[in-house]
């Protein structure tokens, strides 16, 4: 982690391993802030359709028009992304296709779950969006054989000055980016 970084944020010392699993949008072991709710698809018998957001409606609904980003990320499969975290701004995904193992962590001192990890699997086997709010350490690995397509939206256009990284295999975090189930 940069200079700058470092001092902005604490780290905080986590147990080895992945946090807990979340299994359904409302679970009570989610980090404080973060939302997550199902994501609305209509399927047939040509594929599917996905909605990714309606401005102003939904866990982006307080996102203000004028300074919305949309952006898109394609990952190959088995690629880790991990870990960022904005001072500022909040961020909304949707997974469009493949699967990922998003891990998440509380950086925010003065939250109730500081420190806290969650690990969601998400994707086309469970299409769940993300709300995810400044403070939260994010980060994913790409799971499958396919490459994955995480379309997200942003309540603030682009800054690098509002961004943090740490690297993935912080020993603070000690998240456990191999496979679970062996």
């Amino acid at each position: 982690m940069s200079g700058a970084a470092a001092a902005e944020i604490r780290v905080p010392e986590c147990e080895p391993g992945i946090g807990k699993v979340i299994g359904a949008p409302d679970a009570a072991d989610l980090i404080a802030g973060v939302r997550v709710a199902p994501v609305p698809l209509w399927a047939d018998d040509r594929g599917y359709f996905l909605e990714v957001a309606r401005l102003g409606q939904g866990l982006p609904a307080a996102f203000p028009a004028e300074s919305t980003q949309v952006s898109a990320a394609l990952s190959w499969p088995g690629a880790i992304k991990a870990f960022h975290f904005h001072r500022r701004q909040t961020d909304f995904w949707t997974v469009v296709k493949g699967m990922l193992q998003v891990a998440l962590v509380d950086l925010r001192p003065e939250s109730p779950t500081f420190g806290r990890k969650n690990t969601l699997y998400v994707g086309t086997l469970r299409p769940w969006q993300i709300l995810i709010p400044p403070g939260v350490g994010h980060g994913y690995k790409v799971i499958g054989t396919e490459p994955a397509l995480l379309v997200y939206l942003t309540d603030r256009f682009y800054d690098p000055a509002d961004e943090g990284r740490i690297p993935y295999n912080d020993a603070g975090i000690a998240y456990d980016w191999e496979l679970q189930h062996k």
